[in-house]
């Protein structure tokens, strides 16, 4: 894809796609619940789909009927033994929250994605599933996974070393197949939409500072659900239109859950002029307008207990970093080595070659920003956040900027180009 970075500005208003991880959580648990959950505003994504087709292979019945999910819930033992293997594709998500779900059933399955699904590491999961009973085997903690039943699952109380979100929630969902209660506890808090989503659809959750406790006692029960706008998805607009002169944009309907707001507070402290507006709550989820104006960034030091609530934005935040005035540090961002790529050093190699003084070090980056950066040839890494920061990047480059591979943007987002697309003006 060839993008020419020529005077162009963001303005218009446009809504949030879907929240992904919204998405995901709300086919498994409408699966595993009693009677019927209808979700509306899904995010159609590769990933999500993929959750709804691993479930409709273990006998849950799923239908879309104009842009709405209806999901006849087989509750918690209802599920069936699957034909083939579950395949996850490209969605991390997918494969280590199911896994939870999955070491709970009385049926073996084998649970597998892509070759970037095969490399990412599943020890994180598998320990403490494991601690709980479950009965997992990998190839040396990759993917594929074979999950075998288990007859002595129990609950236990698990101390995180880093927050992740993923991990707790398959811990969370395999606590639901257990006795008693179950704690986690939390190095600092990460995205809590797994909590939110248990206790609207009647599951008993309690949270005490960073520590969840699952009573097992308690069954999910079908409910309506509206998922939020991602602010994720929606980030590479807001930066967008911060670095492009003259840009002004709102945009609606998007979660505003606290766990994931890291972004925005982050945007501000650079200088960033962001408005929160039209504030409601929908099944347990905050959700606001937000309008962005194009802004004078500085330098700025992210590190520590805020990196959980913006990990998936650092991408689209080295690129505000990068048109920023003075110089940012990103650190305790040592996750991003494993997610689609290493998104540390996809963002360093890219950035450089845009003529930006950029060093990778062993947790994150140091960036110096400038006034305007330097069209090359970059590489996407088959990795959803780094192509769609580096469409943004390329719009404020000087000259043309050739992106080598954009498909796997439907990851998260299928419809981001023509979203995008309306924004743009050129003066």
């Amino acid at each position: 894809m060839n993008i020419e970075g020529r005077n162009i500005t963001l303005n218009g208003e446009i809504y949030a796609p879907g929240d992904k991880s919204i998405s995901h959580r709300a086919i498994m648990l409408g699966s595993i619940s009693e009677g019927i959950t209808t979700i509306d505003n899904f995010l159609f994504s590769d990933d999500c789909m993929h959750t709804i087709n691993i479930f409709k292979e273990m006998g849950v019945e799923i239908q879309v009927n104009n842009k709405q999910i209806q999901i006849n819930g087989v509750g918690l033992y209802g599920l069936k033994k699957p034909d083939k293997k579950l395949y996850v594709g490209n969605s991390g998500t997918t494969i280590r929250i199911a896994s939870g779900i999955l070491a709970g059933q009385n049926f073996s399955s084998t649970i597998e994605g892509d070759s970037s699904i095969k490399k990412r590491p599943m020890e994180r999961i598998i320990k403490p599933l494991s601690m709980m009973g479950a009965n997992i085997a990998s190839k040396n903690g990759n993917p594929p996974l074979t999950i075998n039943p288990s007859k002595s699952l129990h609950s236990i109380e698990y101390f995180q070393k880093i927050a992740s979100a993923q991990v707790k929630s398959s811990i969370m969902f395999l606590a639901l197949y257990t006795k008693g209660e179950t704690k986690i506890v939390q190095p600092s808090q990460s995205r809590n939409h797994t909590e939110r989503m248990m206790k609207y659809f009647g599951i008993d959750i309690k949270e005490e500072k960073n520590t969840i406790i699952i009573n097992s006692d308690t069954k999910a029960k079908g409910k309506d659900v509206f998922i939020p706008g991602d602010i994720s998805s929606i980030s590479f607009f807001l930066v967008g239109a911060l670095i492009l002169k003259n840009s002004h944009i709102i945009i609606r309907n998007v979660g505003y859950n606290e766990t994931r707001i890291g972004i925005i507070d982050i945007l501000i402290k650079m200088g960033a002029n962001i408005k929160i507006f039209n504030k409601s709550k929908k099944n347990n989820e905050e959700i606001v307008d937000i309008e962005v104006r194009a802004s004078k960034l500085n330098g700025v030091e992210i590190k520590g207990d805020i990196i959980p609530k913006l990990i998936d934005e650092i991408p689209i935040i080295a690129v505000a970093c990068a048109c920023a005035k003075g110089k940012s540090l990103i650190k305790d961002a040592s996750e991003l080595k494993v997610k689609e790529s290493n998104r540390i050093s996809a963002m360093v190699n890219n950035l450089s070659n845009m003529g930006v003084n950029i060093v990778e070090t062993s947790d994150g980056m140091i960036i110096e920003g400038r006034d305007r950066l330097m069209a090359n040839k970059i590489k996407s890494y088959d990795d959803h956040r780094i192509t769609m920061s580096m469409i943004i990047a390329a719009l404020k480059a000087k000259g043309m900027t050739n992106i080598d591979e954009i498909s796997s943007i439907g990851t998260s987002y299928p419809d981001f180009l023509n979203t995008l697309n309306k924004l743009i003006n050129y003066k």
